[in-house]
């Protein structure tokens, strides 16, 4: 592939200063939702070791906050987190400035606007009760409508490029804008606004879960991993053909799993076997992904130890490949009768939404937002605690979860064993998981200290500790 051309310093410069009001609405508004989706997630992790915790008010029942933490997080943090990496990576890639900023900066307030009352609404009582749609319609219609504005703004950003050849993360990044909106309005569509007939519901809230991650999260990640890692290196991708490779097998195969959650369910027998089949092919595109990234790495680890957005992002790669084979053995039908209804599949999805997607996201912003403040992060210090409580709080939460998860599916699975076995064989695993839970909403209030003080810091361009040599601008392949 031939290389794109170099940009100049003051190209940059005034590519960042074009992306800066939304981006950093979207980055802001995304780490207030973190903080809310973890304080909830937190709640109702213990309810389910403690249920009268909080029992004296419905809308701090289990049935309330768990959905809302689903939905603050996953529209709320990592949505947001992803829209304005995605803005800012478009805007470098196509080495052009962003066009009236102000209308991305309306689409975001929007956005949030959507997500707030949603959230108060199903808090309210007003959950739909399917999974990953339970946000009430008035909320889906507005956050579908600022969508809009911002994918149709990434695909001209895309089309009005400059010449030069298309990088992988590109790819990433137009076809994750193309393939949220079409699946929310269909899900919407067939689920909520005109529903199907109830046999086919399930079938496609679970076609709809699985592609929110495989081809709205995924995507994101990769785009932003494939642009970072080697722009942090100051080196060339390892092979474009293998992120191609990845790319396409991903689009082809990752539409297909979601019907694996429904295995002997009542859908059609050839559903459930064709999402195995494609579950067990997501393994191509995870090891193109694998090993791409790790021979551009190959030689630089040592880098790890002073660039805290290389060490976020290569920790998220790995988190990816790790999700990516437990997606594959939950494929699988044998190992998936015994886990199918436990925690193991909970500490599955765990791990890709926080484990690869906000901490490849974490590691993007420690890149972006010094490229758009003008300054320095202030505390070294602080964005080390940030990486080792997240790292802890991931551990424990994945490894209780996959443990625990696994005990009581064996138990569920032996007849000779009771329901209440099961039970007692998860709950100390919980309690695990409640720890966890106070760890990450530690790592999460220090990054969001970190990024106020970023963003309301006097001091400007002053050299530091957090910004090392080894992050400038140096790969003539990667604008």
């Amino acid at each position: 592939m031939t290389p794109a051309p170099p940009s100049s310093s003051r190209e940059r410069d005034a590519i960042d200063a074009s992306a800066r009001l939304p981006v950093l609405a979207f980055f802001f508004s995304s780490i207030f939702w973190l903080l809310i989706g973890s304080l909830l997630g937190l709640v109702s992790t213990w309810k389910m070791t403690c249920p009268a915790l909080l029992d004296g008010q419905a809308w701090l029942t289990f049935g309330r906050v768990r959905p809302a933490h689903l939905n603050t997080i996953a529209y709320g943090w990592a949505s947001l987190a992803g829209i304005g990496t995605g803005i800012w990576l478009m805007a470098r890639l196509c080495r052009v400035r962003l066009q009236q900023p102000g209308l991305l900066f309306i689409a975001a307030v929007f956005w949030n606007l959507g997500l707030l009352a949603g959230s108060l609404g199903i808090l309210g009582g007003e959950s739909r009760s399917i999974a990953w749609l339970e946000l009430p319609g008035y909320s889906s219609i507005l956050i579908f409508a600022a969508f809009a504005l911002i994918g149709i703004w990434v695909v001209v950003m895309f089309f009005g490029r400059k010449p030069g050849a298309v990088y992988v993360s590109q790819w990433y990044l137009l076809a994750a804008f193309l393939w949220f909106p079409w699946m929310y309005a269909t899900a919407n569509t067939l689920l909520v606004w005109q529903p199907v007939p109830g046999p086919a519901q399930p079938a496609i809230n679970w076609w709809f879960a699985e592609s929110l991650t495989s081809q709205w999260f995924v995507p994101l990640g990769l785009a932003s991993a494939y642009y970072m890692i080697p722009k942090i290196l100051g080196r060339p991708l390892y092979s474009n053909s293998l992120g191609l490779l990845g790319f396409w097998s991903l689009a082809v195969v990752s539409g297909w799993t979601g019907m694996q959650h429904l295995i002997g369910g009542p859908i059609p027998s050839w559903m459930g076997a064709v999402s195995s089949a494609a579950g067990l092919l997501t393994c191509v595109p995870v090891a193109a992904v694998a090993v791409n990234l790790h021979q551009t790495m190959r030689g630089h680890f040592d880098l790890l130890l002073r660039s805290s957005a290389l060490r976020f992002t290569v920790f998220g790669a790995i988190a990816y490949t790790v999700t990516a084979m437990q997606g594959v053995l939950l494929a699988w039908p044998a190992f998936n009768s015994i886990t199918h209804f436990t925690d193991f599949t909970v500490g599955h999805a765990h791990l890709g939404l926080y484990g690869f997607f906000s901490m490849v996201m974490f590691g993007a912003m420690y890149f972006i937002v010094p490229r758009l403040t003008g300054g320095e992060w202030p505390s070294a210090a602080m964005i080390r605690w940030h990486f080792r409580l997240s790292v802890a709080g991931i551990a424990l939460l994945f490894g209780a979860l996959s443990l625990g998860g696994l005990l009581q599916g064996l138990a569920l699975d032996d007849p000779d064993a009771s329901f209440k076995t099961s039970v007692e064989f998860a709950t100390p695993f919980r309690w695990i998981c409640g720890a966890s839970g106070f760890l990450l909403l530690a790592a999460n209030i220090t990054f969001a200290a970190l990024f106020l003080k970023m963003l309301f810091s006097p001091l400007r361009g002053q050299s530091g500790t957090t910004r090392p040599a080894s992050a400038e601008e140096t790969d003539p392949t990667n604008p």
